[in-house]
C-alpha cells in the first residue's frame, strides 16, 4: 500500500477475511502526539482501515466501493512505544451499509483502545 496513509503510518496487514481482520502499527515517531503517547487520530486511521480492509472483502470491487460513515473510538490506556494490532470484526454485514468492531490491544493483549466503525457500500 505505497504512498497511502497505511504506508504513512507503518500499517501492516497481517490477515484479511470477510469475517476478521488483523493489522498492526509501530508506535513511533509517525504515530505519537507531542506529549509522545500514541495519538488518538492514529489509532482510529488503524481502526478504520482494518474495518475498511474487511468490508471490501465482503463486496465486488468491480461494481462498489467502500467509504467510511462513523467512527467511534475510545482511548483506555496510553502507549509510548512498541506495537500494536487491531483486530476487527463485523457486527453487521449489509447491502449498503456495515459495521464493524474493532479492538486495539498492546504486545501484552490489553485493550488500548475500543472503536467501532460504520462504513458505506456505494456503486462505482
Amino acid at each position: 500500500m505505497e504512498n497511502t496513509l497505511m504506508d504513512a503510518l507503518g500499517m501492516e496487514i497481517v490477515s484479511a477475511e470477510k469475517e476478521s481482520v488483523v493489522m498492526t502499527m509501530p508506535v513511533d515517531h509517525r504515530t505519537r502526539q507531542p506529549a509522545q503517547y500514541l495519538h488518538g487520530g492514529a489509532s482510529a486511521a488503524l481502526a478504520e482501515t482494518a474495518a475498511s480492509i474487511g468490508a471490501s472483502a465482503n463486496i465486488d470491487s468491480n461494481k462498489e466501493t467502500i467509504f467510511g460513515i462513523e467512527i467511534n473510538a475510545n482511548h483506555i490506556k496510553s502507549k509510548t512505544d512498541g506495537t500494536v494490532t487491531a483486530k476487527a470484526t463485523p457486527l453487521h454485514i449489509g447491502r449498503k451499509t456495515m459495521v464493524w468492531r474493532i479492538n486495539i490491544t498492546d504486545e501484552k493483549d490489553q485493550l488500548i483502545c475500543a472503536a467501532r466503525c460504520t462504513l458505506g457500500v456505494v456503486a462505482k
